[in-house]
């Protein structure tokens, strides 16, 4: 009887693709510590299975690959050639190699003959043979693919636990048939008693007896009634404990570790690395964390292309690196964590940082916006500009990345397609911060039903950060627009009616108001609303494509009372409201003398809020986020005034005032402190370090700034 290989390819491709994401790991380990015998014997092992399973399946190219790679690993093991970079290039190649095979298997597809130069230059290799020169790496596209399995492992006991959920449910199935049959016989009880009723010609003539059988029919039936409600209510409570368990459950075996897709980035910054001759350590923490499958396959791809941009862009070489007196090895770190319902990825790299300048330079000579309003877009608009199409911060466009080529792809399908959210934050000389922010499943997401213009909307819970109340009093004006205080941070606010409804606006404010606190990326804003109703777990199905080009409107969802409900696109409206804020700025106050002013604030939001007030009166503002930023900008360049926070990482604003006043540049150059910190105590420690004044965030308005300025500079 003929081998019926098709039984177990799966698992052969399971376990192959294990071993060859093994190899690729102890590689990149051999190549830093050639000596490691531990992870050289452990990278033979793998060939050798591989080598054996293939062949036991009749895949002889795959075979043949794996046993070249396993000569040449046995000559590296007894010594008779040595670890070198060529070596391990045609190591990462054969691995590379082996993984396209594979990936042609899975797809059902026949793999052909064994690559005859790949198996010659390792049987080379085991002879000592090696080119001279390092062969060079191509770059990969971007539309490279991240190979996920169809398979997804489930441990034994999760199956068990399973297993045994399954038992209790059905079990309470059958407690609700036995709650169903005494249903029935109250329902058999209510029939007599309308019966005893119906046949009652004329209660008042009655004779006693038969207005005692209806009333003692009557509190039987309301017991019962009573009885049957109380103990099913408790039933359904047992239930959804239940079902929620089971959905929980569930979704686990559909978990996978983002490890799954970190580890194979691995190769990439390596290879990138030689390619663009740069040193480069590449960090993962967190690959524990699990994510549902169907997430994980959609995010690789923005995730790689993000690591290539910061590879491209981001890292400087070595020789930059050792001019600006950091390190040779630039820094890139992917760590993953969860946070509440959702994930958390970031990626930092030390690098160089987004050249905002440059930006928004770019932006202006591309069209995307004019100069006036430029002048109007805070910092946060700024960064975000990397995700317009085509834009770039970078000298010079490469067929691997550039801040920008692709990011629009990128938000697209961490806001759109995932829900999830992508933040961005740089810093000069310092280098990058890309946080995405996921939910935990495709399958299920949790959202907030509210009501708006009198119409049922829901909110991803990704896109909210909390719900306040506020009497109109809470309110304060910055510009022409309203806005709160929330703890340290100003946040404008709006109707969010105004915007579904066209721009219709609400200028009457008569009772307490509901806001809910929603962020898309680096963007926060108070949207006003008209009732919370619910909380739930929803299926987010997409809308027909003739539907998809409704404003605000990302999909939608079934209610538990079976009616449709539209999903709202937080990101779009936070956009539609900044831009309507912009059209509505007020007219510059023009100065005889142009004022220069610095901001610094390690809140973006509060900053921006101060730049905005300050250039709707005509001063030119800049920004810093902390005091070694702002102690920087000051050298640089003489400004009129300077506003800053007390509480700031590096150097707190008491720190920077006291520097200030032994600078001789600086000595008399007015300094207000606006901060937190409403001590006594603080406030005359601001007067000892030279400050010229001291408004307190919590009593902030937008003419006391102003008064506050207009009296130190004179203007």
């Amino acid at each position: 009887m003929a081998f019926d290989r098709s039984k177990f390819i799966v698992r052969f491709i399971s376990e192959a693709r294990e071993h060859i994401t093994s190899l690729g790991e102890g590689f990149l380990l051999l190549e830093k510590n050639p000596q490691d015998e531990t992870t050289l014997n452990s990278v033979f092992r793998s060939a050798h299975t591989i080598k054996g399973s293939s062949r036991m399946m009749k895949f002889i190219a795959v075979s043949k690959v794996a046993h070249n790679l396993e000569d040449a690993l046995d000559a590296l093991r007894q010594k008779k050639i040595k670890a070198s970079v060529q070596l391990f290039d045609l190591f990462i190649k054969t691995v590379e190699a082996l993984g396209l095979m594979l990936d042609q298997i899975a797809a059902g597809k026949e793999v052909g003959e064994a690559p005859s130069e790949l198996c010659e230059e390792l049987e080379n290799a085991a002879q000592g043979i090696l080119v001279l020169e390092s062969p060079k790496i191509e770059k990969q596209e971007s539309e490279a693919k991240i190979k996920i399995g169809e398979t997804v492992k489930i441990s034994a006991p999760k199956l068990d636990e399973l297993i045994k959920l399954m038992g209790e449910i059905v079990s309470g199935y059958n407690r609700s048939q036995g709650w169903a049959e005494k249903i029935y016989a109250v329902e058999g009880l209510a029939k007599q008693h309308n019966h005893l009723i119906a046949n009652m010609e004329d209660l008042e003539s009655s004779a006693d007896m038969e207005i005692e059988d209806v009333l003692q029919s009557s509190a039987f039936l309301y017991h019962q009634l009573k009885k049957i409600t109380s103990s099913f209510r408790e039933e359904l409570n047992i239930q959804r404990v239940l079902l929620n368990d089971l959905q929980d459950r569930s979704l686990k075996m559909r978990m996978l570790p983002l490890s799954t897709i970190f580890d194979t980035f691995r190769m990439d910054v390596r290879n990138l690395a030689r390619s663009f001759e740069k040193e480069i350590d590449f960090v993962i923490e967190g690959g524990e964390t699990e994510l549902d499958k169907k997430i994980i396959e959609k995010i690789g791809e923005s995730l790689l292309h993000i690591i290539r941009n910061s590879i491209d862009h981001g890292i400087e070489t070595p020789a930059e690196r050792r001019k600006a007196g950091k390190a040779t090895h630039g820094i890139i770190r992917l760590t993953a964590h969860y946070e509440g319902g959702h994930v958390e990825i970031e990626l930092r790299d030390d690098g160089g940082g987004i050249d905002l300048e440059k930006l928004k330079s770019k932006a202006v000579k591309k069209n995307i916006v004019t100069q006036s309003e430029l002048d109007n877009i805070l910092e946060s608009e700024i960064i975000n500009l990397v995700f317009h199409p085509g834009l770039s911060s970078s000298e010079i466009i490469t067929d691997i990345s550039g801040r920008g080529v692709g990011m629009d792809v990128v938000k697209q399908n961490i806001i759109n397609e995932l829900k999830g959210n992508i933040q961005i934050s740089t810093q000069a000389g310092q280098g990058t911060s890309i946080i995405i922010r996921l939910p935990l499943t495709m399958a299920i997401i949790n959202v907030l039903l509210i009501q708006a213009a009198q119409k049922v909307f829901a909110v991803p819970s990704a896109n909210i950060e909390e719900i306040i109340r506020l009497p109109p009093s809470a309110l304060i004006n910055i510009v022409d627009q309203k806005a709160f205080r929330l703890r340290e941070q100003i946040i404008p606010i709006t109707y969010l009616h105004d915007i579904l409804e066209n721009g219709h606006n609400s200028t009457e404010i008569k009772q307490d108001l509901l806001i809910v606190v929603a962020s898309a990326g680096n963007d926060r804003i108070g949207l006003i609303i008209d009732a919370l109703l619910n909380e739930e777990d929803a299926v987010i199905k997409l809308l027909p494509q003739h539907l998809q080009k409704i404003p605000f409107v990302s999909g939608c969802i079934i209610s538990g009372n079976n009616k449709i409900i539209n999903v709202l696109q937080i990101s779009k409206i936070i956009e539609t409201a900044k831009k309507s804020c912009i059209q509505s700025k007020v007219k510059r106050v023009k100065h005889t003398k142009e004022i220069n002013i610095l901001v610094v604030d390690d809140s973006i939001s509060t900053r921006e809020i101060e730049k905005s007030i300050l250039e709707s009166y005509g001063y030119k503002v800049s920004l810093a986020a902390d005091g070694l930023e702002g102690l920087a900008r000051l050298k640089e360049f003489q400004y009129d005034l300077i506003i800053t926070d007390v509480e700031m990482p590096q150097m707190d604003g008491f720190t920077l005032t006291q520097t200030l006043r032994k600078d001789k540049a600086y000595q008399h150059v007015p300094v207000i402190l606006v901060t937190s910190l409403d001590r006594d105590a603080d406030k005359k420690r601001g007067i000892q370090v030279g400050a010229d004044a001291y408004i307190v965030k919590g009593a902030f308005e937008q003419s006391n700034l102003l008064d506050a300025v207009q009296n130190l500079v004179g203007k």
